[in-house]
């Protein structure tokens, strides 16, 4: 099954990944601490504004991941001292859905002191706090779904990520929290 790209948020860890059929030269590049997704260098030039984004960032007590430019918005809300769920809310409603040729839904997640999923699509806005992991997909798994997958180790929780059942992988982001420390790793396929 195809869900396309997809965020896993747990109280104490995360995952992102890609997921695409139309532009699969991408991978995971990290600058700073903060997470990109970059075209490869074998990539071909397209003007896609949803093709290169941040998909993992710290902000204020806690760690965002996200399937595009609303990531960043949300870490500054949240530097700025916004509790996680309304950093999540107000800036997937801010930036709505992807204005493409499918109405892509933005998804992300905020894992730190209290972590939340989050969805905008073209019907509806959903903001959940986790108590378990938890999947939320642009497609398919378009509300937050109880999901077994665990982690301690953000390397590994990135490639369980990129290895779970669900059809064209590129790669993965994974993220752990612990008291306020953020560790992030990441896996661009083999």
């Amino acid at each position: 099954m195809y869900i396309g790209r997809f965020v896993v948020v747990a109280p104490d860890f995360g995952a992102y990944r890609v997921s695409s059929r139309s532009f699969p030269n991408r991978q995971i590049v990290a600058r700073d601490g903060t997470l990109t997704v970059a075209p490869t260098p074998d990539a071909p030039e397209n003007d896609n504004p949803y093709v290169s984004y941040n998909c993992v960032r710290e902000g204020g007590d806690g760690v965002v991941v996200g399937n595009g430019s609303h990531v960043d918005p949300i870490a500054e809300k949240l530097d700025l001292g916004y509790p996680a769920r309304d950093a999540l809310a107000s800036s997937l409603l801010a930036l709505d859905y992807e204005k493409d040729d499918y109405d892509t839904p933005r998804v992300a997640g905020v894992v730190g002191e209290e972590s939340y999923v989050g969805i905008v699509r073209r019907d509806a806005l959903l903001v959940e706090s986790v108590s378990e992991p938890t999947l939320v997909a642009t497609y398919e798994e378009d509300e937050p779904t109880a999901i077994d997958f665990d982690g301690d180790d953000p390397d590994a929780i990135a490639q369980d990520a990129y290895d779970l059942d669900y059809e064209h992988a590129v790669c993965a982001a994974g993220v752990t929290y612990d008291g306020g420390d953020v560790d992030v790793g990441f896996y661009n396929g083999a």
